[in-house]
């Protein structure tokens, strides 16, 4: 055995509870797990010593948007995925609202061309629904790195929308795998923006783009799942509506989302933050954000995701309405999340189960999401006993800014592991940014989805 590696005396996050022991990944799988025991060193491992640091999966983020192709100078493959690793993050689905759209296989294969030479992590991408390219959207099933369909019911950033009963009724009568929508009701929504078009105050977002917005469109998608029993997973959940109502009515064939930002903010945080804080669907209030809490963790909501989707703050500048909608999050979520954990909110397990192994139940991903033998060896070793400031400069994000700015965290990510290879270093204590271990396109690989 050589060229393995072997991290000895952290606590592990496995399945059934937290224990301290070593773990031993070779050829990118995990091969040995002692609870409570010692593996011995072999020669050529790497071995890390784990104490003090807990040690996770590595972390699923299947809502990003890293910009590639189209819009480098927010985001490409690379630095999304160097931030993604910063964060923990091993793998990441990738939205379809590039410059061009990927809205077929030849755009898809780009796109996983591109991540191929760039990407650190594990990735996978999705089609872009249109009114017209049902063929296209069935030529990708079974295509190894393609997750799933995406489908835009209200409008947001960038062109793909489809709207109408009849081609949203072909779309869900006519493919296969897991269709994730984003839910707003476009009718309602274009009857209501005329009505806020006097307002220049963010507030007036979340008001414009109201929770009945959103419940029309989550009953509607429900509907269509349940008529032609498809798969259907709901992205960026907002309201306490919608996830009560999802809590009776989801079924089965149903999952949904909520990310840390709905989590983490309300109305007076989007008012301290402006346009820092804008983004489709907006951040609301309060009491949405105590319901998304109540129905994470009944089991309604299925796992947190960031909706990663960095503008320059140049671009920001003109303040709302103008700003364009979106905010960086893919290398602070996991800390926000365990910050959240070990504040009392939820517990390290919960985040482990929120957004690991969840993120790959919903989409299929074998042999992720766990600390298990056999599974693959994407780990993070977390420091939960060090609390950091986060500031806009320590960020790995080409636009170079986070929403958290200013906010101490917990929970960094002292190693963040793909395949068994070490792609991203933080020492503890040392400078918050860290250091990336690995040349893009050296780590990583196209996902497959059952």
């Amino acid at each position: 055995m050589s060229g393995g590696l072997l991290i000895q005396n952290s606590m592990m996050a496995l399945p059934n509870g937290i224990v301290q022991g070593d773990l031993r990944v070779v050829d990118g799988i995990i091969t040995t797990i002692a609870p409570n025991g010692v593996i011995d060193p072999v020669f050529g491992e790497i071995v890390i010593d784990g104490n003090g640091l807990h040690l996770l999966p590595g972390a699923i983020d299947p809502h990003v948007h890293f910009r590639d192709p189209g819009h480098p100078e927010k985001e490409d493959l690379e630095s999304g995925s160097r931030a993604a690793a910063s964060g923990g993050i091993t793998s990441f689905l990738d939205m379809p609202n590039t410059l061009p759209n990927a809205i077929n296989r030849t755009a898809l294969k780009e796109k996983l061309s591109l991540a191929s030479k760039k990407a650190v992590t594990h990735h996978g991408f999705f089609i872009g629904a249109t009114a017209n390219n049902t063929a296209d959207l069935q030529s990708v099933e079974g295509m190894e790195g393609v997750c799933g369909i995406k489908i835009f019911m209200g409008s947001s950033t960038g062109d793909l929308l489809v709207h109408e009963q009849r081609h949203l009724e072909d779309i869900f009568a006519n493919t296969g795998g897991v269709i994730a929508t984003h839910a707003e009701d476009e009718k309602r929504l274009q009857s209501r923006i005329p009505q806020f078009s006097h307002r220049k105050d963010i507030a007036a977002h979340a008001e414009c783009r109201d929770v009945e917005c959103a419940l029309i469109a989550t009953k509607r998608a429900s509907a269509l799942a349940k008529d032609h029993n498809h798969r259907l997973h709901i992205v960026h959940l907002t309201s306490g509506a919608e996830a009560d109502w999802l809590s009776l009515n989801k079924g089965n064939l149903i999952t949904t989302e909520v990310c840390t930002q709905h989590l983490t903010f309300d109305q007076d945080d989007v008012e301290d933050l402006g346009v820092r804080a804008l983004m489709n669907p907006p951040i609301r209030y309060t009491e949405d954000r105590d319901a998304l809490w109540k129905r994470l963790k009944d089991g309604t909501i299925d796992c947190v995701v960031t909706d990663h989707a960095p503008h320059t703050l140049e671009a920001k500048s003109v303040g709302y309405p103008q700003a364009p909608a979106g905010m960086p999050g893919v290398e602070t979520s996991l800390p926000v999340m365990l910050t959240h954990a070990m504040d009392g909110k939820c517990s390290v397990g919960d985040v482990v189960n929120w957004m690991c192994a969840g993120p790959a139940r919903v989409y299929g991903m074998k042999n992720k999401g766990s600390l298990i033998e056999g599974y693959d060896g994407d780990l993070t070793l977390v420091d939960l006993e060090t609390r950091r400031v986060i500031n806009d400069s320590d960020t790995w994000t080409k636009v170079g800014w986070t929403p958290y700015a200013g906010r101490e965290l917990t929970g960094w990510p002292v190693y963040t592991i793909v395949d068994g290879v070490v792609v991203h270093r933080r020492e503890v204590g040392g400078a918050l940014r860290g250091m990336p271990m690995a040349l893009p396109g050296s780590a990583g690989r196209a996902l497959r989805f059952e």
